[in-house]
């Protein structure tokens, strides 16, 4: 796979004669996106003088871009912009093995055919994002030097070069230990180390960064180009914080489960109201990975969270869904506040037969049914501690049945509630 960005580089970035802005490392540090890096004055110092290539790596382990995933490709636009290359490997080689980082099993193992299929669809969505903050950037699947390996070869001439008394004293592998290591799994700081020397060889990269689960496979990778290269070549690795909530929920993960950037599984309004409803204590740091704001706009926003918090949605919601779908999704939310919800269009919505709501509906089959309750039960917890509504109707008992009186508007519709910020919308259809 390969692929380019579209459109001019963002302001202050490299002009045409491929000279660079200094103080990109000092924009990562401000914004949050430095934990760890293997020479940090030295890296500095190349990329205030010369425009570096550098890369991320991504595996297709599912079929949309999740909001974790978009950290290292912030960060990838903010280098961008001060006129630094960026390389997006597609990891269509290393997702057939899986990476236990950060990982307590095994990854499930998926088909090629899957693997190279949502491989085109996340490609399709980093283009969307990056190409509109970077001048350029390059895509590349590792299949391409991965799948076709002489595993006999690949050993003598690579895996001579690993110690496997090193590899155990990173802290992903010895944290696997205790719950078991496949060996095929052993293999992928290997593989993950190839792919930074074959971009070192082909494509002059000298810097890969990632989540600092990353540290041990990208130092390996690192070291590999000064034993294949020799000690005058340079190569660089810098990492960033593993984001996580405040709360303690993990970065990206809701009740019914990843923020995925996929409209159709994720809608613009829950994404929205994802970011609208984050911890207080999040927010400045959101508001500095998550957009492109200024300091100096982001600072004065904190003296309303609730305000902060908005822009924080609105901004991010455009980003990825667009601007029109943002504004969709920040109406409906101001409406659902001011008790207007019943039209708010933007709120996740589904067809309900007329016929089938005439006849009566349990109050717990149409939670579970919006998605709002992963399962009857969870729905007749809701319905005990009070948190469901209907059209502003408190459901009382966990027999309750629901019919047309329950319907509102016109053209009527059920506006289900679950707690304080959840909501569906069935819109009744004769049939």
């Amino acid at each position: 796979m390969s692929g380019g960005a579209t459109g001019g580089a963002a302001d202050g970035g490299a002009g045409v004669d491929g000279a660079v802005k200094p103080g990109a490392l000092a924009r990562l540090k401000e914004r949050g996106f430095f934990q760890q890096c293997t020479d940090e004055d030295r890296l500095r110092e190349k990329l205030d003088s010369e425009p570096i290539t550098f890369y991320v790596g991504i595996d297709p382990t599912g079929t949309s871009l999740h909001v974790g995933h978009l950290v290292p490709i912030y960060a990838m636009a903010h280098l961008a912009e001060f006129g630094h290359r960026p390389i997006v490997v597609m990891g269509g080689g290393t997702a057939r093995i899986g990476d236990p980082s950060g990982k307590i099993e095994m990854r499930k193992m998926i088909s090629v055919e899957e693997i190279n299929a949502n491989a085109e669809r996340m490609g399709v969505q980093i283009d969307h994002f990056l190409g509109r903050r970077a001048s350029s950037f390059t895509m590349v699947n590792n299949a391409e030097w991965l799948a076709e390996l002489n595993y006999i070869d690949f050993l003598r001439e690579i895996g001579r070069h690993f110690s496997v008394n090193r590899m155990l004293s990173f802290e992903t592998y010895k944290m696997r230990l205790e719950t078991g290591l496949s060996f095929i799994e052993f293999n992928y700081q290997l593989l993950q180390s190839y792919d930074f020397l074959k971009l070192y060889q082909t494509r002059g990269c000298s810097l890969q960064i990632g989540g600092d689960d990353q540290w041990g496979n990208i130092v390996a990778g690192a070291d590999l180009i000064r034993r294949i290269e020799g000690s005058q070549a340079e190569s660089f690795g810098l990492t960033f914080p593993l984001v996580t909530r405040a709360d303690g929920k993990k970065m990206g993960k809701t009740e019914k489960g990843a923020v995925f950037l996929d409209p159709a599984m994720v809608t613009p309004y829950d994404f929205f109201q994802y970011w609208r409803n984050v911890p207080d204590d999040n927010v400045r740091t959101f508001l500095l990975m998550y957009t492109f704001l200024n300091l100096d706009e982001i600072e004065p926003l904190l003296s309303d969270i609730n305000g902060a918090k908005e822009r924080l949605a609105l901004e991010i919601t455009t980003l990825i869904h667009g601007e029109e779908e943002a504004n969709k999704a920040l109406e409906a939310a101001r409406s659902l506040f001011a008790g207007g919800g019943a039209a708010a269009e933007a709120v996740p919505s589904g067809a309900l037969p007329t016929v089938e709501l005439d006849a009566g509906i349990l109050a717990v089959d149409l939670f579970v049914r919006a998605g709002l309750s992963a399962s009857k039960g969870e729905a007749r917890r809701l319905i005990q501690q009070g948190g469901a509504r209907i059209n502003d109707r408190k459901v009382e008992s966990i027999d309750g049945v629901v019919d047309s009186g329950w319907a509102e508007g016109d053209p009527p519709v059920l506006l289900l509630k679950a707690g304080k910020k959840r909501y569906y919308r069935f819109d009744l259809q004769d049939g």
